[in-house]
């Protein structure tokens, strides 16, 4: 099986595993910078685990929104585009395909940096690293990335090294329903692709939100589990992209992708 049908797989329903991984890491308890980092500037990757990412990706700068950041991808010329998907070694690459609410938010902080400027933003499920970087090149003030798989965070080491970047702090921690951390802004993309989790981010966010005033922005390319969960009536429309070529073949069908600002009403509470 290529790794396109295995794309096709998780855009119908694999996601569900890590779904479930993403409901059973609960948080620990409150989070700062310093303690939930794993890896930071000046940390070294395993060597082994550097050598395999960089032979068994490319490194692109097309086929997406944001040309201006460089990462390592799957791409067609990988080997494990072919390679039945049971063959890599470290567990399915989410991390590894640019989705298409990711792009939308790093291209909407990359065209507007007075968003991130000066802020503590937290990028939410980060993948790739590709909104986080947005957010460095953008002059946000601290910025750090949350993936519960350890060889995204490895992953994006490389690509902050690829964009001539200082490596940001990284967590693999679930800090979904954990104490609600006091960051400036959290942005998050194709987050909402289970309902329980949806659920769960739902509640968290709001949290977030009526402790600390939390500003929150969500990519989405309008998934249907994403426009018919309830928290569709407390969002407002940023912007919207028409995606690449690339990007819409590979995702079949989709053709656009938006940024949302999540505005919950006053009367809602996280009890």
């Amino acid at each position: 099986m290529a790794f396109r049908g295995w794309n096709c797989l998780l855009l119908l329903g694999r996601q569900n595993t890590l779904a479930k991984v993403w409901r059973s890491r609960r948080g620990g308890p409150s989070l700062c910078w310093k303690r939930c980092c794993h890896w930071s500037a000046g940390k070294s990757l395993d060597p082994e685990v550097r050598a395999f990412l960089e032979e068994n990706t490319e490194v692109t700068n097309s086929g997406h929104l944001t040309p201006e950041i460089r990462l390592r991808l799957l791409t067609p010329r990988c080997r494990f585009w072919r390679e039945k998907p049971d063959l890599w070694p470290y567990g399915d690459p989410f991390w590894a395909i640019y989705w298409p609410g990711g792009q939308a938010l790093s291209r909407y902080i990359l065209d507007n940096p007075r968003v991130v400027k000066g802020r503590s933003v937290l990028d939410l499920g980060s993948g790739c690293g590709a909104t986080a970087i947005a957010a460095v090149m953008s002059g946000a003030s601290q910025v750090l990335a949350n993936d519960i798989d350890p060889i995204a965070g490895m992953a994006m080491i490389l690509n902050c090294e690829l964009n001539h970047l200082n490596p940001f702090p990284i967590t693999i921690k679930n800090i979904i329903n954990s104490e609600a951390g006091n960051w400036d802004l959290i942005v998050l993309g194709d987050m909402f692709y289970d309902e329980q989790l949806a659920d769960g981010l739902h509640h968290w966010l709001q949290k977030c939100i009526r402790i600390h005033q939390t500003e929150v922005l969500i990519g989405d390319p309008g998934r249907h589990q994403f426009l018919s969960h309830s928290i569709r009536s407390q969002l407002h429309k940023v912007i919207e992209y028409s995606l690449p070529e690339c990007t819409r073949q590979e995702n079949y069908g989709l053709t656009s992708s938006s940024v949302w600002s999540y505005q919950p009403s006053n009367t809602l509470d996280d009890s």
